[in-house]
């Protein structure tokens, strides 16, 4: 597991917060003081949560679960998404979807019509199609490739979500609370941290603190991953096939 250097948080402005004005009272205890109306986060603190979702994530992964990343901002998106990549986790980068953990098989059902419209387009049968329709089928393909394709592994509920900004985040959250889903999140100044399991006191809006963040999770992710032997029975999930029926 990476090693947590203080000097890195420091450089990647995790410890700035957010302007004195926007805070939530909740976030007190992560917080070391102010300085020209600008909260500071306690270091300690972000060491300390970091830590215990490292420790986390590194058992769940070594279980052979699930993590889905979530972070639609701007900031996170791309980061969100090749560090998700790289442990081989499932992450949501666009809009999320109303139920797509409270109402999964729908979902599963929405990607296998994704794999029916790139057989049609990698097979050509697309072009038999007058232009409007192949208009329309394109459309189609690229809306829902893009809210889903990065949860088109997920062939199963996630054990836990890694979020960056609850506040931003707060539907995909509700959700996995519903369904007992545990939360790590990077939570800033202005969140309420009583909505995750996991937090992480530190800034949410600066890239390289987010990257910084996920990076540490997604080494423990990876940790985790590696200490699990292989099981050529995992390949076949037990929910895969409830959605073959519906294919054709």
């Amino acid at each position: 597991m990476a090693e947590i250097v203080v000097k890195d948080i420091l450089d990647a402005g995790v410890h700035y917060g957010h302007r004195s004005s926007r805070w939530n009272p909740k976030m007190r205890p992560y917080i070391y003081g102010r300085r020209n109306q600008i909260h500071i986060i306690d270091i300690k603190e972000t060491i300390r949560g970091l830590i215990r979702a490292k420790k986390y994530l590194l058992r769940v992964a070594a279980q052979g679960s699930l993590v889905l990343f979530v972070g639609t901002k701007r900031q996170a998106a791309a980061s969100i998404e090749e560090l998700a990549g790289e442990c081989k986790m499932p992450f949501c980068t666009e809009r999320w979807l109303g139920g797509t953990l409270t109402n999964f098989r729908t979902v599963r059902s929405r990607l296998k019509r994704l794999e029916e419209l790139e057989q049609l387009r990698e097979s050509g049968d697309i072009r038999n199609y007058s232009k409007k329709m192949q208009s329309q089928l394109t459309r189609e393909y690229d809306k829902i490739y893009r809210n889903l394709n990065g949860i088109r592994e997920m062939n199963r509920l996630p054990e836990c979500l890694v979020v960056v900004d609850p506040s931003k985040e707060k539907n995909a959250i509700h959700e996995a609370r519903l369904l007992g889903i545990k939360v790590v999140a990077l939570i800033d100044t202005d969140s309420n941290p009583d909505m995750v399991d996991l937090p992480i006191p530190g800034n949410d809006d600066s890239l390289r603190s987010i990257r910084l963040i996920m990076q540490h999770l997604s080494d423990a992710i990876k940790q985790g991953r590696s200490l699990r032997p292989e099981d050529p029975k995992k390949a076949d999930p037990v929910n895969e096939p409830k959605a073959v029926p519906n294919v054709r």
